[in-house]
């Protein structure tokens, strides 16, 4: 089993920054891919970005790409989403993901474990 617990959301203005947290337990996330996907009020989860166990390779979905960056802190367990230059479209509640393998999927089925998700809200 893995527990994910999610932090660093908020309100803030367009063209803002906010770091995301995601703490693991029970698990070595290094040795698992992690996810954040990101759900809107009346919209689907989508993926916004994954690295790979151990972070040798991350991806991004087109939409935030060049604004956000993940990370991984092996030594403390720790996933990172740095969101940089927001906009309102990125308001919605996000989540991190572990997948049982190490390489991540942009396909919320493809991950067993999920956080509880942090709010964020971006005004114009």
């Amino acid at each position: 089993q893995v527990q994910l617990v999610e932090s660093g959301g908020g309100l803030v203005q367009a063209g803002d920054s906010l770091r995301l947290s995601c703490a693991a337990s029970g698990r070595t996330l290094s040795s698992y891919a992690v996810g954040w996907f990101r759900q809107a009020p009346g919209k689907e989860r989508e993926f916004v970005a994954g690295i790979t166990g151990g972070g040798g390779a991350t991806g991004y979905a087109d939409s935030v790409k060049g604004r956000f960056t993940i990370s991984s802190d092996n030594a403390k367990n720790m996933v990172y989403l740095q969101m940089n230059s927001l906009k309102p479209d990125d308001t919605a509640v996000y989540h991190c993901a572990v997948r049982s393998a190490l390489v991540f999927l942009p396909t919320a089925g493809a991950y067993d474990y999920w956080g509880q998700g942090t709010q964020v809200t971006v005004s114009s």
